[in-house]
């Protein structure tokens, strides 16, 4: 099978919540209008930067729910897929594929220990039984656990609905997939957009990072298919501190990340569920001065 030709940038939204702890649909649906103007290629949700682990079961098919009915099919969906079993996320990924999803990422299960073999069998049985394109994310650095690139390899060649990956590495590393993959799994980058451009010279069919900065980094990809690395270089230099500032982590990211969308959005105050980080006043005022050159976002 042919990797389907998803390419460039497509956010992964952030999941808000209101003072009630309750997920925020105003605030999900200011987050679509907001990329799709900015001419973001597609739309994610339900990976790392939602906070996947924090949702109930109940919660995650909601906001998949919010997500299609809100982007009314003006750019394709993709939805990462969290369960403790194959049957579990095999159940999601159906449902997701029956809403309208154009493919699903498949994140490892949350039990440890889970040997590379074990992460492989996995994977490959959920990918057999999705309706719809497979991808996995291997982010070994955030979530504890992922595949060699010979793994990747392997599951490649036994699986061939294996057609996405969403890596989440640096520019030399994602390079040496690429080449164990020989052009047969479309490969994303994640990590906010650090090192944006060079992924993209690495050979990565796009970017899936939170939204704070969706309308630099469709610029970055833009530029550089228009074969113009100066302007990507340039773009990327303007938004580097705050890209480096909210991807120390992941709960930095949703702490810090998440306010600087809701900033440029206008949403007005985050309320955090836990567990996780909390802003501090020195964060904040770091906040405030990298976001105060960049224009809202709607």
């Amino acid at each position: 099978m042919d990797a389907p030709g998803f390419a460039g940038i497509w956010p992964i939204v952030y999941a808000f919540f209101d003072g009630r702890d309750r997920l925020d649909h105003q605030a999900l649906l200011r987050q679509v209008e907001a990329c799709i103007t900015a001419g973001a290629d597609g739309l994610a949700a339900l990976g790392l930067a939602t906070e996947v682990t924090k949702l109930k079961d109940s919660e995650r098919r909601q906001l998949m729910r919010w997500l299609i009915e809100a982007v009314r099919g003006r750019v394709p969906v993709a939805i990462t897929v969290f369960g403790a079993t194959e049957a579990d996320q095999i159940d999601f990924a159906c449902e997701a594929a029956d809403a309208g999803v154009s493919w699903v990422i498949l994140q490892p299960p949350p039990r440890r220990p889970l040997s590379e073999d074990e992460l492989g069998s996995f994977f490959g049985k959920v990918i057999d039984a999705c309706p719809v394109p497979a991808a996995i994310q291997n982010a070994p650095d955030y979530i504890g656990v992922g595949l060699s690139d010979q793994a990747i390899r392997r599951l490649k060649d036994r699986h061939p609905n294996f057609l996405l990956l969403k890596g989440e590495g640096s520019a030399v590393a994602i390079r040496r997939t690429i080449d164990e993959l020989k052009g047969e799994v479309a490969v994303f980058n994640g990590r906010g957009g650090l090192e944006l451009p060079d992924i993209l010279r690495a050979g990565c069919a796009g970017m899936i990072p939170a939204p704070e900065l969706v309308d630099i980094h469709v610029g970055i990809w833009r530029a550089a298919q228009n074969g113009d690395w100066e302007e990507a270089d340039r773009l990327y230099a303007t938004v580097l501190p705050l890209i480096v500032f909210v991807m120390q982590s992941i709960p930095h990211l949703v702490t810090y990340g998440k306010r600087a969308a809701a900033r440029r959005l206008g949403l007005g105050e985050v309320h955090d569920r836990g567990p996780g980080d909390l802003p501090t006043p020195f964060g904040l005022s770091l906040l405030d001065r990298l976001t105060s050159g960049l224009p809202p976002l709607l």
